[in-house]
C-alpha cells in the first residue's frame, strides 16, 4: 500500500476500501489497559479511518474525537455510523493542521491504530499527542511489526528499533501482542517534559 499523500487516502475511502477489522482481542486488551475512568471519558482517535475504533471506544464510555486527514474517510465514517452518539468526526491532518478543534483540556486515552508507520514525523507527532494527554492517561499504538510483515509491505510497519524508540521517552511502557500487532500502551510524564495540555 505505502500511500504518502492525502489524494491516495481519499481515493482509497472512495474505492470502499478499508483496513483490518478492529478484533475480539484488540477490543479486549483496550478493555484491559484502557479503560474509560469512572463516569466517562474524552478519547482522541488519530487516524480513525472509517471508525470502527472510534464506535467501540464510544460505546466503552469514552467522547470520542476521531480524526483523519482523508475526508472520504471522515464522510464514509459519518454514513456508517449516522445513528452512533458521542463521536465527534473531524477532518484533520495530525502533522500539519492547526489542532484547534482539539478537546482543549485534553485526553484520557490516544490512539493509533494501524497508522503511526504512515507519518513523516513521528517523534513531532508523539511530542504533541503526548502534550494533550490529561494526568493519568495513556497513549496507545496499535502497529503491524515488521518481522510479522511481508518485505514488499514494509512501509505499513515498524520494525524493533522503531518501536524502541517511540517506548523510551515515557515513565511506564507496556507492550503486548495482539494478532501479530504490537500493542503499545505509553504512560507517564509526556515526552520531553511537556505540559499535560496546551
Amino acid at each position: 500500500m505505502g500511500y504518502v499523500v492525502q489524494g491516495e487516502w481519499d481515493q482509497h475511502y472512495t474505492d470502499g476500501k478499508g483496513f483490518r477489522p478492529l478484533g475480539d482481542v484488540e477490543r479486549a486488551v483496550l478493555a484491559e489497559h484502557a479503560p474509560a475512568p469512572k463516569g466517562g471519558g474524552r478519547a482522541l482517535d488519530v487516524g480513525c479511518g472509517v471508525g470502527d475504533l472510534a464506535v467501540h471506544l464510544g460505546g466503552q464510555g469514552y467522547a470520542v474525537d476521531a480524526v483523519d486527514f482523508a475526508a472520504s474517510a471522515i464522510a464514509r465514517a459519518e454514513s456508517e455510523h449516522v445513528d452512533v452518539k458521542g463521536v465527534r468526526w473531524l477532518r484533520l491532518d495530525i502533522e500539519r493542521d492547526d489542532p484547534e478543534e482539539l478537546h482543549s483540556t485534553g485526553y484520557d486515552l490516544i490512539t493509533l491504530r494501524l497508522v503511526l508507520p504512515f507519518l513523516r514525523d513521528r517523534a513531532r507527532v508523539m511530542h504533541g499527542l503526548g502534550g494533550r494527554l490529561r494526568p493519568g492517561g495513556a497513549l496507545v499504538i496499535i502497529t503491524p511489526t515488521a518481522e510479522h510483515t511481508p518485505e514488499d509491505r514494509r512501509d505499513i510497519a515498524l520494525d524493533e528499533e522503531e518501536i524502541r524508540l517511540l517506548r523510551a521517552d515515557w515513565k511506564e511502557t507496556e507492550r503486548l501482542t495482539v494478532d501479530e500487532l504490537a500493542v503499545l500502551v505509553l504512560r507517564g510524564p509526556c515526552p520531553n517534559g511537556t505540559s499535560a495540555v496546551r
